[in-house]
């Protein structure tokens, strides 16, 4: 498989999708990596198993109707296996695999297919020092955008899933490119101030636009960067609710289609009045565990 990821918007060809079939029993709060799946346990609302599998089947579609090769992981028994972004991602041509939560490592074990496919001098596994998940890694051209926590209390944050020394691992992996950081806002306790990953709270669109969330960045400056580098006039700003529902977390199949949840109706209104084609899809309950459409995804070919 000749692997080619070089931003988040060229036409897709091939991805892994996720999947919520044998999701497991509601967990234990003590059990959950995120505020909020955590708070929807709690009051009752935690998505059920058949719910997500026709959500996940609707994007499927969505896919296929572009003629995308979709892989799937081979089903684990009552193993959460929907966010498919988290336990590895690609960049030009490397397949590198995430050091994650330890207790989900099974879940890299299911893409075996896949990563077999890839040749062997591509296939990178950072050293245990790097924490990274592929939430935060965001080619785009020239750039890798990554989102990261350093604050002497990392180790206290389940949420914090990168630190410094991915992106230090990153430069050297990819000296022609420049590796941007970015500080998020973490809480364990509450999702509204809570940016998981950097894609919770940006996201590239179309050739030269973005969804941001100013409040999920800790250094003022460095959200500037990207509006600056974006043009305010591009920039599509979104609101601490609007944050909290995962509108950052879409996904393009190209710079013309985004796949978006249905429920996104500011900004879905925004992309096609900027002539994208928007393909609406129901997703809220997956959205109760912190995660989107494009956590549910992992790019393997674009053009």
């Amino acid at each position: 498989m000749n692997l080619h990821i070089l931003n988040e918007t060229s036409r897709l060809r091939a991805v892994v999708l996720g999947t919520a079939e044998s999701n497991g029993p509601v967990p234990k709060v003590e059990d959950c990596y995120d505020p909020k799946s955590v708070e929807n346990i709690l009051a009752g609302t935690y998505p059920a198993e058949e719910d997500m599998v026709q959500e996940m089947s609707a994007f499927e579609s969505v896919l296929q109707k572009y003629e995308v090769e979709v892989f799937r992981p081979k089903v684990l028994k009552d193993v959460n296996q929907i966010f498919a972004r988290d336990i590895a991602f690609v960049v030009d041509d490397k397949f590198i695999r995430s050091n994650i939560l330890p207790n989900r490592i099974e879940e890299l074990d299911a893409i075996d297919h896949v990563y077999n496919q890839v040749a062997t001098e591509n296939r990178i596994i950072p050293p245990d020092e790097v924490h990274v998940e592929g939430g935060d890694v965001m080619p785009w051209n020239d750039y890798i955008f990554v989102g990261v926590y350093s604050g002497d209390d990392y180790p206290d944050y389940i949420t914090a899933r990168t630190n410094v020394a991915a992106v230090e691992f990153l430069t050297e992996l990819f000296p022609d490119k420049k590796v941007k950081s970015f500080e998020l806002r973490k809480s364990n306790t509450d999702p509204k101030e809570n940016a998981l990953h950097l894609d919770c709270c940006f996201q590239p669109v179309g050739k030269d636009k973005a969804i941001l969330h100013r409040n999920g960045f800790l250094i003022e400056e460095e959200y500037q960067f990207l509006v600056d580098y974006f043009g305010k006039d591009n920039v599509f700003e979104i609101s601490k609710e609007e944050m909290y529902e995962m509108n950052s977390n879409i996904f393009s199949i190209s710079e013309k289609v985004v796949v978006s949840e249905q429920n996104f109706s500011r900004l879905n209104t925004w992309l096609r009045s900027h002539g994208i084609t928007v393909e609406e899809v129901p997703y809220a309950e997956i959205g109760k565990q912190e995660g989107l459409l494009r956590c549910s995804t992992l790019p393997l070919i674009r053009d």
